[in-house]
């Protein structure tokens, strides 16, 4: 199935760059995107994964195992081969239970044989790929709590029935919604490493554009993605690039010294928000081929490390952006 380029996505742009900074690091702790309906989230993040080469993994395994981790899984998992797959994209449904998600008894094999088997749930499917929650605002707390847990951990524990189980699954958490349709808790909200919001866009061109290549896409899928696949090349290689860079990335204490005075001003809560901000910067120096993180990084991701961190003022109804972006003019000028 052929899907919409990424680089085919017209505006959006601080949503592309999150996903594209979790996408150089992972443990960044995942996208929260908040926005009007229909304004390409899912789009997006289906486009990233569809975007990135396939990947290793041992022949036979269910855990999504990489070639050199055999027999680290709860499968017996020791074939020398491998075969190659798609990035995995799992889709998390609203009405998915807590079994489906971490794993559960395989109730058909211990009624046939009396032998109690683990059966992976949708972490194990995740691994190594992308995990899509869509109105994540509406699903339940509890699993909300364990998808993040697990998100920040790369391994999931499953102590049930008996049985007791624990595999890798690491993968890039990106959860969307509408505020109208209510709201994530603060609390849980938190735990997301960026958060970005996305707007319909109100110039005519853009949306003239939209359309057009909507349009061209669904009239023939393939010939659209070739068309673009020069562009898609690029994204590529600048993901690799910085996946390369990313481990050399040291951050200097200047640097640190502002995200920290950044967090003060705008009173965010705990020591997330510098923790997020030092690596989103990081992450964004390295994408973009830099040689050091320079305080431009720090600014340019703090809205999306910040904006959900930030204590409501009763005095100041100014949204979190607005308050961030005021900040950063008082501070750096």
């Amino acid at each position: 199935m052929v899907r919409f380029p990424f680089s085919a996505i017209v505006g959006q742009d601080e949503m592309k760059l999150a996903l594209l900074i979790a996408a150089v690091d992972p443990a960044i702790g995942g996208v929260m995107v908040f926005g009007d309906r229909g304004t390409g989230k899912s789009t997006a993040a289906r486009a990233l994964a569809g975007l990135l080469p396939p990947i290793d993994v041992v022949a036979d395994c269910r855990y999504g195992c990489a070639p050199g981790q055999q027999g680290s899984c709860p499968d017996p998992c020791t074939s020398t081969k491998s075969r190659k797959q798609a990035v995995p994209f799992v889709d998390l449904p609203l009405g998915a239970t807590e079994d489906r998600v971490v794993g559960s008894l395989d109730l058909e094999k211990a009624l046939r044989s009396g032998e109690k088997s683990y059966e992976p749930g949708l972490l194990a499917k995740a691994h190594r790929g992308f995990l899509y929650v869509d109105e994540i605002n509406l699903l339940e707390d509890h699993i909300v709590d364990l998808l993040l847990d697990v998100a920040a951990s790369r391994e999931n524990v499953v102590e049930r029935e008996g049985l007791s189980v624990r595999h890798r699954s690491s993968f890039v958490l990106v959860g969307s919604g509408n505020p109208e349709e209510g709201e994530l808790r603060p609390q849980l909200l938190d735990r997301f490493g960026v958060s970005v919001e996305v707007r319909t866009p109100q110039d005519i061109g853009q949306r003239v554009e939209i359309m057009r290549r909507c349009a061209a896409f669904e009239q023939d899928a393939e010939a659209f993605a070739n068309s673009c696949a020069s562009d898609e090349q690029q994204v590529l290689k600048q993901i690799a690039r910085g996946q390369k860079k990313l481990p050399d990335m040291a951050v200097p204490d200047e640097v640190l010294a502002d995200a920290a005075r950044l967090c003060s001003a705008v009173g965010a809560d705990g020591l997330r928000g510098e923790l997020t901000l030092m690596r989103a910067a990081r992450a964004l120096a390295a994408l973009q081929g830099a040689k050091a993180v320079r305080r431009q990084h720090v600014i340019a991701v703090a809205p999306m490390a910040l904006r959900h961190r930030l204590r409501r003022d009763v005095l100041d109804e100014t949204g979190s952006t607005a308050r961030i972006t005021r900040a950063i003019d008082e501070l750096f000028g």
